[in-house]
């Protein structure tokens, strides 16, 4: 299964808007500097992660966006159904009953093996991804870096939103 780049993009910048003040954001196109990203396909993902309650935007000066929740609330599920929606990867289509050996479709009372095998992953991939949250994404990321490197981020992220 390959992910949007979409969803490391956001996961990336709500560690990084964390760090704001309160009242204060960040701009797409400051955060689109910061990783080196085309700006306007930045843009049209932070909008989803807006319209789906977990950043806001923020108007004025220092403006921008900002988490729209506490980051030990945001887990990296709700990232990845902002940005790839909530239907599950796999979707049967059933084809078990195409072809000149299909089954009738009164035969098919229940999923097959392979709709079933694939819901059981789903599932434990959502599971995984629903028991980490930012906020816990944020403290790995941090005993895993250097202070000085943490000081540099948290430097440039006071500047940007002063």
């Amino acid at each position: 299964m390959q992910l949007a780049k979409g969803i490391e993009w956001t996961t990336h910048v709500c560690t990084i808007i964390a760090l704001l003040p309160e009242g204060k954001g960040l701009s797409v196109d400051a955060l689109a500097e910061f990783f080196e990203l085309p700006a306007a396909y930045l843009s049209k993902q932070m909008q989803a992660l807006r319209r789906a309650g977990i950043a806001q935007s923020v108007r004025g000066k220092g403006g921008g966006y900002r988490l729209a929740q506490s980051p030990d609330a945001i887990t990296l599920l709700d990232i990845v159904i902002a940005i790839e929606g909530p239907s599950p990867a796999f979707r049967c289509t059933e084809i078990r009953q195409n072809g000149p050996c299909g089954l009738e479709r009164s035969e098919c009372k229940r999923p097959c093996e392979i709709a079933a095998a694939f819901a059981a992953a789903e599932q434990a991939y959502r599971s995984a991804l629903e028991s980490k949250t930012l906020a816990s994404i944020m403290q790995e990321a941090a005993m895993n870096s250097t202070p000085e490197h943490m000081m540099e981020i948290a430097g440039w992220v006071q500047r940007q939103s002063s």
